[in-house]
């Protein structure tokens, strides 16, 4: 009895060391956090500078703190989806990606260990605009479990969406082409900058259909209790983005789509 006990402690040990093992190598691949955080307060500087005195979108609320939860968000969006997107890519290009393949990974560690890798980059990378801004204005925090619950599952869905941009794309020109012309327009026109309220009757409705709304949307509402929709609505649409690419990305790896010669 004790050496079933002590195999199958083996066993379960050991189905673990591969995906801890490729979770290390993608945590150790990280470029600096310095580019993105500087980049959000390039946005912060020169929007601030810009906007404050002259926008208010919610009551009482100033125009800095409104944007800082969109920039921060947004970071670790754009941030979780290159973690993962140019991980693959690069292990494509340069011919390594074999020698994860040959491991006795299944798929399903395979796209945890990614997905984990984008979501503790995106996280990072969000948490470290958000202690550089706070010295920037005060910044209240309505719901700390929709600000988490929105990070998490944000950064998990634009990991994902890494993952199936990186088996996709042969080139580096291929995902260039889809980070410019799909995930850039979607960040940008997703309410970060500005309340959808403030829009059109059309462009309202047209912003409603971009996921990346409800993310911003939802993460802002943790911050002010305030938001554009409700934020179970927005919770509600992004869980199910996620688990919807999820299951298309598990079963792209599962084929072998563009993995296997």
């Amino acid at each position: 009895m004790n050496t079933d006990k002590v195999t199958s402690f083996l066993n379960l040990n050991a189905s673990f060391r591969g995906p801890w093992t490729l979770l290390k190598k993608e945590l150790l691949a990280f470029q600096t956090v310095a580019a993105p955080v500087i980049t959000a307060l390039l946005y912060l500087l020169i929007f601030a500078h810009v906007l404050e005195g002259h926008v208010q979108v919610y009551n009482g609320v100033p125009y800095t703190a409104f944007l800082i939860p969109g920039l921060i968000m947004m970071s670790v969006l754009q941030n979780a989806f290159a973690n993962s997107s140019s991980s693959l890519i690069q292990s494509k290009v340069m011919g390594n990606l074999v020698f994860v393949l040959l491991t006795p990974l299944t798929h399903f560690q395979f796209f945890a260990a990614f997905l984990c890798a984008a979501i503790i980059r995106g996280l990072v990378v969000g948490l470290c605009i958000y202690l550089v801004a706070m010295w920037f204005v005060d910044i209240p925090i309505a719901n700390p479990f929709l600000i988490l619950a929105f990070a998490l599952l944000g950064s998990a869905l634009l990991g994902t969406f890494g993952i199936i941009a990186g088996i996709w794309a042969d080139r580096f020109d291929q995902m260039a082409a889809f980070q410019n012309f799909i995930i850039m327009p979607l960040s940008f026109l997703s309410g970060v900058f500005y309340s959808i309220h403030s829009l059109p009757p059309f462009w309202q409705k047209l912003s409603q259909l971009n996921p990346f709304f409800y993310m911003i949307d939802g993460f802002r509402y943790g911050f002010f209790g305030r938001g554009d929709v409700s934020p179970l609505l927005s919770l509600s649409i992004v869980g199910a983005s996620f688990l919807v690419l999820a299951l298309i990305t598990l079963k792209m790896l599962k084929s072998g789509y563009k993995l296997r010669a």
